[in-house]
């Protein structure tokens, strides 16, 4: 009889790389500068602080027959916003879209920015296809925790020099009197800060000696202590997408995975480019072939990487069976059931083979087949249901569910 866990790791997809909220701003221009935009065209307007110096340079021109008179400068604070589908809007403090003269000259001082702006939401766009395909990069060697003696960084307090009278001013008693309830002040404060310290030193100790012997039962495979550790290797790890896992520790030291995988709906869609001259970001679709092939090395790389967790927890575990599962509807009843798309059962004298170094030359598609493996899939990863290895309580819930 196994103790039976069930966590669920829920992470938000990603961060928006947007400056200000929507974009990055800043003003035209260095300290001490201002862009003049009037009816004669625009002007930079530099100055050095405090030295009444300045310089005025045109930037654009103005309007044939205006007057002469110069219009009334102004800063002009722009944000650049550039959105998940390659649009580039600029916009003023407000929010509302500038002249095409503000644009050119928000592109000649802070092209550098604009450019860095544009690439950093390209690689934002691409790094979520990355990051899918890649967990499995970080799978941990299959190597038991080590109990690691702590060390108590905290310095001791040192001990107070007493003050002492000179030789004239000893003549004078309130003085002395002075300098030893000082002193006094100064010992007593010391001791205070020496208990604290030891009250820390001790909490210190009690937690290390309380981790080691929480190590020590991991290692000797005792399952609470197990899954607990299991639970937060898995806690640590970032999920590009919501992922859930069942796990039955078995006292023959066979871990059972069940994992509700993301669903093929929750893939990236898109892929970007930004050309190394002018302005643009170039945001394409990816086909659904493409979509599929990320989603088939993507749950894959996640049962890769949960397997080789299991086996770095502890070496009583022996076998890990996995099997990994996408809701859908049922093509005979419309309700939603679980449909296993792979189950792979993996000794831990197989999983030693692998070559940890060398992960990333590993085809994580192929590399489970290696392994006792159940799967019905196309090369463009295109899945049929499959019965995978339930221990006795996951084929218990999902007889229920299915009734």
């Amino acid at each position: 009889m196994g103790v039976r866990f069930r966590k669920s790791i829920k992470l938000a997809p990603g961060i928006r790389m947007n400056f200000s909220g929507s974009g990055i701003g800043w003003t035209i221009g260095p300290r001490g500068a201002s862009v003049g935009i009037g009816k004669r065209g625009a002007h930079l307007n530099t100055g050095i602080p405090g030295t009444g110096l300045s310089n005025r340079t045109k930037l654009s021109g103005g309007v044939k027959g205006a007057a002469t008179t110069p219009g009334p400068k102004r800063t002009v604070a722009i944000k650049v916003i550039v959105d998940d589908d390659g649009n580039i809007s600029f916009r003023d403090s407000e929010g509302t879209l500038v002249s095409q003269t503000v644009i050119d000259a928000a592109k000649r001082q802070q092209g550098d920015k604009i450019k860095g702006l544009i690439q950093e939401k390209c690689d934002e766009i691409n790094a979520q296809i990355d990051a899918l395909a890649e967990i499995h990069l970080h799978t941990p060697r299959p190597v038991a925790p080590a109990i690691i003696p702590g060390r108590f960084s905290s310095e001791m307090p040192r001990a107070p020099v007493a003050k002492k009278a000179g030789f004239f001013f000893r003549l004078f008693k309130w003085y002395v009197a002075r300098i030893e309830r000082e002193n006094l002040r100064i010992h007593d404060a010391h001791n205070a800060a020496m208990e604290e310290w030891e009250a820390q030193r001790t909490a210190f100790q009690v937690e290390q000696q309380g981790r080691e012997r929480y190590i020590a039962r991991v290692l000797a495979g005792e399952q609470e202590a197990v899954a607990q550790y299991f639970e937060e290797s898995l806690q640590d790890i970032v999920w590009p997408r919501e992922t859930e896992v069942d796990y039955d520790l078995h006292n023959d030291g066979t871990m059972f995975l069940n994992v509700d995988l993301p669903e093929i709906e929750d893939m990236p869609t898109k892929t970007a480019s930004a050309p190394a001259r002018g302005y643009r970001l170039t945001v394409k679709d990816m086909s659904a072939t493409a979509v599929q092939k990320l989603y088939m090395r993507h749950i894959h790389s996640i049962g890769f990487r949960m397997i080789g967790e299991v086996f770095a927890v502890s070496p009583a575990i022996k076998t890990v069976i996995l099997s990994a599962y996408s809701k859908r509807p049922s093509k005979t009843t419309g309700q939603v059931t679980d449909e296993y798309l792979y189950s792979v059962r993996v000794a831990r004298a197989q999983w030693e083979n692998i070559n940890f170094d060398n992960l990333a030359q590993i085809d994580v598609i192929d590399a489970l087949a290696r392994f006792d493996l159940r799967r019905n899939m196309t090369k463009t990863g295109l899945f049929k249901k499959i019965e995978p290895f339930l221990d006795s309580a996951a084929a218990a819930s999902s007889e229920r569910d299915e009734t």
